[in-house]
C-alpha cells in the first residue's frame, strides 16, 4: 500500500475536527494534496475495499468517507501488534505516571495542532 493511502486511512479513521466523517476536501487539506491526487488515492482505497464514499442525505453534493467492512478488518489486523505492544508498555506504569504521560501527550498534540493551523494576521 502506498504511503499516501496509509495516511489517508489514518485521517479517515480520525474523522474531522468535530468527530464526524471526513470529506475528500478535508482529506486534501489534511494531507496537503491536490484534488486529483486525493481522487486517485480514494479510487485506490475504494477499489481495494478499504473505504466507502457515502453521499450526505441532506446535501447530496457532500461526500463522506467511511471505512468499509473489509477496510475495518484490515486495519484491525494491521494495528493489532501495535495495540498489544501499547498495552504491554502501559501495564508497566502506575496510574499517577499514566496521568502525567496523558497530560504530556495532550499538550504535545495541542502544540502540534497549533503548528498546522495557519497564522491569523
Amino acid at each position: 500500500m502506498h504511503d499516501t493511502d496509509v495516511l489517508a486511512l489514518v485521517a479517515i479513521l480520525d474523522g474531522d475536527e468535530e468527530g464526524g466523517p471526513l470529506t475528500p476536501g478535508h482529506l486534501r487539506e489534511r494531507l496537503n494534496l491536490t484534488s486529483g491526487a486525493v481522487t486517485a488515492c480514494l479510487d485506490r482505497l475504494e477499489r481495494g475495499g478499504h473505504i466507502r464514499r457515502v453521499r450526505d442525505t441532506a446535501d447530496r453534493r457532500v461526500v463522506h468517507l467511511h471505512y468499509a467492512p473489509h477496510g475495518t478488518a484490515v486495519a484491525r489486523e494491521f494495528f493489532r501488534p501495535l495495540a498489544r505492544g501499547t498495552e504491554a508498555a502501559r501495564a508497566r506504569f502506575d496510574e499517577a505516571e499514566l496521568q502525567t504521560i496523558m497530560r504530556f501527550l495532550t499538550v504535545l498534540n495541542e502544540e502540534l495542532a497549533a503548528q498546522r493551523r495557519p497564522e491569523k494576521q
